[in-house]
């Protein structure tokens, strides 16, 4: 959430970022809202501290004049009825101020959609092949590691069942991610509830936003989780942390559910665009000066994994159409699928800033006896698991139809092919 300080001192230039974002936004409204709900609160205090001030003089006079009776009777309904226009128009301010998303970085480029995303570098090559290659959907099913058919009986479209060693694949994949994050990125693991309630889903900035594209639980209002991100976030949300606690690295394994109702038409076939998927998650909270730094090193990190893993990717610094809600400055690590013929993003690194924190009231002390100040938050995919094993699967796959596993993986698979049972 952006603070109303610089929505009121700032305001054409968070007006520029917001259509930059190719959104619309009241922000004449907010400001319109913010006289008033100032306005209200004045008169309130003063009429507080004319009934304080009479009722002590009252309290010391034997005399009960009835004009001063009278006047506090006034007095009395006049607060009762600002009580009422403050709760209605707090309610819409709050309403709007929610809707606000974070102003870009200067660098970000400016454009409509993900086609103005800027590619940054590109790293490795892709395999030649000597043969047509296929894609993952077709060498899934032809080595009967995916179930397409049984998922859709399940749960219906976009869903799907790993089975033998494509499921032992998705382990190791996962398990080897955890551990090279938490061995040799310095990271803490987290095991995080699947459900949230609405508030830890405001805070994170999915909600209200994103109600449409995520499951929820009516009755007793909880909210699944479309990323790990969301209860990271909001671990120490209404905390004041420790001097010297920061940086916290945090990573996390966890399902991921989607509705994707934004995608509808697009990428149906195979493991792209699905409701639930699993992912590992990697999160940072840091003091303001150090977020631009943090959010190098978790790029370089999930650039590493693709490269550890023998995959040619490419790094694309994000245009204003494409950013997060909540994120001024975002890169994405895709990776090249031959068999699909297209680039899978499996790693969005999104520095934040404030504004998770402000919603969330994530604070911390520079120092002992310091004035707490918003943290910031980082959050990114390190790495996002079926895009992920689509690269894999269509980049190892050999003229026989089987898919070598990458070497990094074999000590967590026990074996170094997967090949036809029959």
């Amino acid at each position: 959430m952006l603070s109303i300080e610089t929505i009121r001192n700032e305001t054409d230039r968070v007006k520029k970022s917001i259509a930059d974002r190719g959104l619309t936004g009241n922000i004449d409204r907010i400001i319109e809202l913010d006289v008033r709900r100032r306005e209200i609160i004045a008169e309130t205090d003063a009429l507080r501290a004319r009934r304080n001030e009479v009722s002590g003089s009252l309290g010391r006079s034997k005399e009960k004049p009835p004009e001063l009776i009278a006047e506090m009777r006034e007095v009395g309904s006049r607060i009762k009825q600002l009580e009422g226009d403050l709760r209605d128009v707090v309610g819409e301010y709050d309403a709007l101020l929610l809707d606000v998303p974070n102003i870009p970085e200067d660098a970000v480029p400016v454009g409509d959609d993900d086609s103005h995303n800027i590619v940054v570098k590109t790293i490795g090559s892709p395999p030649d092949f000597s043969f047509e290659p296929k894609p993952h959907w077709e060498l899934g099913e032809a080595l009967d590691i995916i179930d397409f058919r049984r998922a859709v009986k399940l749960s219906g479209s976009r869903f799907y069942i790993f089975k033998g060693k494509g499921a032992t694949l998705q382990r190791a994949l996962i398990t080897w991610l955890l551990d090279t994050h938490v061995n040799e990125f310095g990271m803490q693991e987290l095991y995080v509830p699947h459900m949230v309630t609405r508030q830890s889903a405001t805070g994170s900035g999915q909600l209200p936003k994103f109600a449409d594209t995520m499951y929820h639980d009516e009755e007793d209002d909880l909210w699944m989780i479309p990323t790990a991100e969301v209860p990271i976030t909001n671990i120490h949300a209404d905390e004041i942390l420790d001097p010297g606690v920061l940086p916290l690295k945090y990573v996390a394994h966890s399902p991921s559910y989607r509705r994707e109702k934004a995608a509808a038409g697009r990428d149906t076939r195979g493991i792209k665009r699905v409701h639930q998927f699993e992912k590992v998650e990697m999160f940072r909270f840091t003091e303001p000066q150090d977020s631009p730094a943090a959010l190098d090193e978790m790029v370089a990190d999930a650039e590493e994994l693709c490269s550890r893993l023998g995959l040619h990717h490419r790094l694309l610094l994000q245009c204003t159409g494409d950013l997060g809600f909540a994120s001024i400055k975002t890169y994405d690590v895709e990776l090249w699928a031959p068999g699909s013929g297209d680039w899978l993003e499996v790693s969005s690194v999104s520095n934040c800033t404030d504004f998770q924190a402000r919603r969330a009231k994530i604070r911390y002390r520079a120092e002992e006896g310091a004035r707490p100040q918003l943290a910031h938050t980082l959050n990114g995919s390190g790495l996002g698991i079926p895009r992920t094993l689509i690269a894999i699967m269509e980049n190892y796959q050999q003229a026989d139809g089987s898919i070598a596993v990458p070497e990094v993986l074999r000590p967590y698979t026990g074996f170094d092919v997967i090949e036809s049972a029959s």
